[in-house]
């Protein structure tokens, strides 16, 4: 059977809750902590669904747990909330939103902590170059198909300036819209990567910062840094572009994205490299979930939802019937 914008839809939402999911298990460790905590790598959800992450046992913030989503979906929801109520992208109606979340609202997050404490959704964020907007935006590429550029670009910034305000989170939040949207689209992983890197530039033409634009050239660097290996293995991307920083961890999610034809195989890949494991492996996720739905991994997404009872597949019906 043909593979519908429904199914590319649905795919691309159980992508980031799985990716999601399983790169919390390695989140920030370096990449030879993962191999201490997961001697045989990480290879899917390692422990009972359910059961507090070993690591996480005693943590005074969130007792994370096996098969948990993250603020990372939680946002996401949020923003797809607000456009399946409103038919458009508002930063009101966003912040609104997502002042129902309650996921990483303290202070070690500042984006979120500053956003939570102000309670205004109206509010339009300064500052913060995170990749805390990009993990959060697949809903607006789900939303605009993608020859509809401007509203894109616009739409992500949307997405963006309640927490996000900085020129390069902007950016990264439009490359993985336009990215998401190519992919649904049914682009090639080479135009995909070509509607990203074009969505980026531009953002950073129109929503310039002090130090210049600068995510476009480490999107594609990184990019061409991953097509030139002979293999993507965990040890030799975590050694030449370990995410650990904002232009490091929104471009490598862009090239797995890219490079790699598996959402399974990408989410494993970035939960082995360690960094912010959990944002990549959402973010390959979401793209590789749209264009290769079948490589979603049914039974990690059976997990997610019996933890989290997110109902994704309503929500990506109710974002397909919006799709213009």
């Amino acid at each position: 059977m043909p593979v519908t914008v429904t199914d590319r839809i649905v795919g691309c939402l159980k992508g980031i809750a799985t990716g999601d999911a399983i790169g919390k298990q390695a989140e920030m460790l370096s990449h030879d902590e993962v191999f201490h905590w997961y001697p045989h790598g990480i290879r899917g959800f390692e422990g009972p669904p359910g059961a507090i992450i070993p690591r996480y046992v005693g943590n005074s913030k969130h007792q994370w747990r096996i098969g948990e989503t993250t603020d990372d979906t939680e946002r996401t929801l949020a923003v797809a909330r607000s456009i399946i109520t409103d038919r458009h992208v508002s930063h009101v109606s966003v912040g609104r939103e997502m002042l129902r979340c309650t996921k990483s609202v303290h202070p070690g997050v500042k984006s979120l902590w500053e956003f939570h404490q102000a309670a205004d959704p109206t509010r339009i964020a300064k500052n913060h170059d995170g990749c805390g907007a990009a993990i959060r935006v697949a809903p607006v590429g789900i939303f605009y198909a993608s020859h509809r550029f401007d509203e894109l670009l616009s739409g992500a910034r949307e997405a963006s300036v309640s927490t996000h305000g900085g020129s390069r989170a902007i950016a990264a939040a439009a490359a993985t819209a336009a990215a998401v949207s190519a992919a649904i689209d049914q682009a090639s992983p080479r135009r995909v990567l070509e509607v990203a890197e074009y969505a980026a530039a531009e953002s950073e033409r129109r929503w310039p910062g002090p130090t210049g634009p600068a995510f476009a050239d480490a999107l594609r660097t990184v990019h061409d840094t991953l097509e030139r290996l002979p293999a993507l293995r965990p040890a030799e991307v975590a050694a030449l572009c370990f995410p650990n920083q904002p232009m490091t961890i929104v471009p490598l999610a862009l090239g797995l994205g890219t490079v790699m034809q598996s959402a399974q195989e990408a989410i494993l890949l970035a939960a082995n490299i360690g960094g912010d494991s959990d944002s990549v492996a959402s973010i390959a996720g979401a793209i590789l979930g749209a264009s290769y739905p079948m490589t979603v991994n049914h039974d990690w997404y059976s997990v997610v939802e019996a933890i989290n009872d997110h109902d994704l597949v309503a929500i990506a019906n109710e974002l397909a019937q919006l799709r213009h």
